[in-house]
């Protein structure tokens, strides 16, 4: 070990780096006493660990990763200080995967960089993985907010006069507390709390509503739109939550720069609607059209919107301005491609088959050699194969995860 020396009136002290280090964390209270208790997972255990776990926040590692090395510490530290607080063993676990050793668990949780941190509950895995600041008080913050209690209790039925329409909100009326129709809602809360609001009322509060029995309903964004009640069976988690998630998560989501990272990762292009935030009526448009046009391609390209004033980099890319919203365009993140014109959009087809174009890479092509002698007015194709423009470079792949914060693992893209 590396030795440090200590004068203290008049006596030298020849101390241990380790120790040193050691007792400075611990006076930065950034450390506690005792040893961390970080479960490695492996083939034979990782189900029954996670499965019985209810929160279980697992880090995704490779030795020879530098990120992964400078973690390790604090992802212990944070351990530490959370098991102090949550002592059963079950509420909370912190686990990590050797990746290089155990490299068919990284395939089955598509790992892509290093590290990576996901959120597990009751064995499920979350969409959205830890991706905020790598230290001691941020981590340990970030499992607390995992323990609060997702659903909001009312005491009254007047307090839905209070809702925040501007937000979703799915709302439970329950006999009691302790039946299995409230415990599949409490479970599809826990997983959606990021998505939704979700609030109950049991007994005589929710007495009025439960005409047959327990019920559900969702308030959509929106003053004077009707409620939409979940028919399924409560005790059915499956159907409880397919129902929660298609009204938490809309079809077009906004992009942030909060959630651009955790977007781009999904590793399919951006079909993007540019428009000044005020403007809900071509958002509103958009909405519409990608829901009549488009819900066969959802999973091969992602729906969303932007604000204008926010994105401008973005719209400079492609030579437009906050002055040109409505805009759509589609990054591959390779190149951007336009829309022609935002009026067309609710032309028959027309969305579509620009998305279709993108797949097919007649948007790529025809960017390089001009229009396709099908779509050409006689003589255009003699025009000796000229290139017509160079596509712009794609600018939302700058949102991906950085190599200054992770190790990312080689991904090879189609040329779109």
């Amino acid at each position: 070990l590396k030795k440090s020396a200590i004068i203290t009136n008049d006596i030298v002290l020849v101390l241990p780096l380790m120790f040193l280090c050691s007792v400075c964390l611990q006076v930065m209270g950034l450390s506690t006493p005792g040893q961390a208790e970080i479960t490695s997972l492996d083939s034979g255990n990782i189900d029954d660990i996670l499965n019985n776990a209810g929160v279980a926040l697992v880090n995704f590692y490779a030795d020879w990763c530098r990120f992964s090395q400078m973690l390790h510490p604090i992802f212990e530290e944070a351990s530490n200080i959370v098991r102090e607080e949550f002592p059963d063993t079950k509420q909370v676990v912190f686990a990590r995967v050797d990746c290089d050793q155990h490299s068919d668990i990284a395939q089955r949780y598509r790992i892509t960089k290093y590290p990576t941190l996901k959120l597990f509950r009751n064995g499920m895995m979350m969409k959205r993985e830890y991706r905020g600041q790598r230290s001691v008080t941020a981590i340990a913050e970030f499992i607390r907010q995992q323990q609060v209690d997702p659903v909001k209790e009312m005491h009254s039925l007047e307090e839905l006069n209070a809702l925040d329409r501007g937000k979703r909100n799915i709302i439970g009326y329950f006999d009691k507390k302790d039946s299995e129709s409230y415990h599949t809602y409490e479970k599809v809360a826990n997983i959606l709390r990021d998505d939704c609001t979700f609030l109950a009322a049991f007994g005589a509060v929710s007495e009025s509503e439960r005409f047959s029995g327990d019920n559900v309903i969702y308030k959509p964004l929106g003053e004077n739109i009707p409620d939409m009640v979940y028919l399924g069976s409560l005790t059915n988690f499956d159907l409880t939550y397919a129902w929660a998630q298609d009204k938490c998560v809309p079809l077009v989501r906004e992009i942030t720069f909060e959630n651009g990272e955790e977007l781009t990762e999904e590793g399919i292009p951006f079909l993007i609607l540019f428009h000044i935030k005020e403007d809900t009526e071509s958002l509103e448009k958009f909405q519409q059209e990608v829901a009549r046009q488009l819900i066969s391609e959802k999973g091969s390209i992602n729906f969303l919107h932007a604000d204008c004033d926010k994105f401008r980099h973005p719209l400079l890319h492609i030579q437009k301005t906050p002055a040109d919203c409505p805009v759509i365009a589609i990054d591959s993140f390779r190149h951007m491609y336009v829309f022609p014109d935002f009026k067309d959009v609710n032309i028959p087809g027309k969305l579509r088959q620009f998305v279709l174009d993108l797949h097919s890479g007649k948007l790529h092509r025809e960017f390089h050699h001009g229009p396709d002698p099908t779509d050409s007015t006689p003589g255009q194709e003699d025009l000796g194969g000229v290139a017509a423009s160079s596509p712009p470079e794609s600018s939302f792949q700058k949102l991906a995860p950085s190599e200054t914060r992770y190790t990312i693992l080689g991904r090879d893209r189609d040329e779109l």
